[in-house]
């Protein structure tokens, strides 16, 4: 049960264990894997905002010292949770982060580990884990559920393979490596400068001719699509979005936090895989996932 959206409250019933995950992607997997003995609320979910400049307020604060479980993303992503967690200790609570389960070094330079295939299995086994040391008498209930949410995982895993035998080495741009990680297992080329994408990222100015580049994969019809990241816009990527709507460069938008209504983790991921597809086979634009 996804009871919260937001830092607004979540409603346990007796015997729940009160779950956090920092971004809803998490608190969505969370869900799966704890079904009807979990409460769980999302922090940041709004998918308006920029999750970056994310910052705690003294509702976050109360979601997570009364969370027993917590799931966030690391990597310099989410450091507000430290900060919030620090402040309100707590020796039973249960802290899984994203970037230590997967043994990555603080200078990893792309944070968006949701992209990534082996996360959320791996979050996945250590939600088993975590939920069936607090509830032991439940830990079949949560391995079947686990079972169940590797096996709904194979038609995304499917169609990047699919994508990658298909069309090999497809050049795309991006305005930010929000799903590089999904671009690389899906075989195709990521020819925007890391240095752009990285300073656009981190609101700072991107260099002159990083920029030009990018206008010269767009004009030029250099790549077989453009992912643009729906949550940090300004007047840089916008520029960039026009030139490539003006230039017939069909456009994939991203995201950082799921977008919701309509979607849960698996089907935000192969939504995002087939909109791909539907660029690169049809010329297709689909600029947002939701309709």
């Amino acid at each position: 049960m996804l009871t919260g959206c937001g830092p607004a409250g979540v409603s346990a019933h007796a015997g729940q264990i009160i779950a956090v995950g920092a971004e809803n992607e998490y608190a969505n997997v969370i869900s799966q894997i704890g079904g009807r003995y979990v409460a769980v609320t999302a922090i940041e979910s709004n998918p308006n905002t920029d999750p970056h400049t994310f910052e705690a307020s003294p509702s976050v604060a109360q979601e997570v010292s009364a969370a027993r479980l917590v799931v966030q993303n690391g990597l310099g992503y989410d450091t507000y949770m430290n900060r919030v967690e620090a402040a309100t200790p707590s020796s039973s609570r249960v802290v899984i982060d994203v970037q230590h389960l997967l043994g990555l070094p603080d200078s990893t330079p792309n944070p968006h580990l949701w992209y990534l295939p082996r996360t959320m299995p791996a979050v996945a086994r250590a939600l088993v884990a975590a939920l069936s040391r607090m509830q032991p008498a439940h830990a079949p209930y949560f391995a079947a559920n686990e079972r169940r949410f590797d096996a709904s995982l194979t038609p995304w895993l499917d169609a990047l393979r699919s994508f990658a035998i298909k069309y090999p080495q497809t050049p795309v741009a991006v305005t930010e490596p929000v799903g590089d990680y999904m671009l690389r297992a899906a075989g195709a080329d990521i020819v925007t400068p890391f240095g752009l994408q990285a300073d656009i990222m981190n609101g700072v100015d991107p260099a002159p001719q990083d920029v030009s580049f990018e206008s010269g994969l767009l004009s030029g019809r250099r790549v077989k699509a453009f992912l643009y990241n729906q949550q940090v816009t300004d007047s840089i990527t916008q520029s960039f979005l026009a030139t490539a709507r003006r230039s017939g460069v069909p456009v994939v938008g991203v995201y950082e936090t799921m977008p919701r209504p309509g979607y849960d983790y698996q089907t935000w991921m192969l939504a995002e895989i087939h909109a791909l597809e539907d660029a690169v086979a049809h010329g297709t634009s689909t600029e947002s996932l939701l309709r």
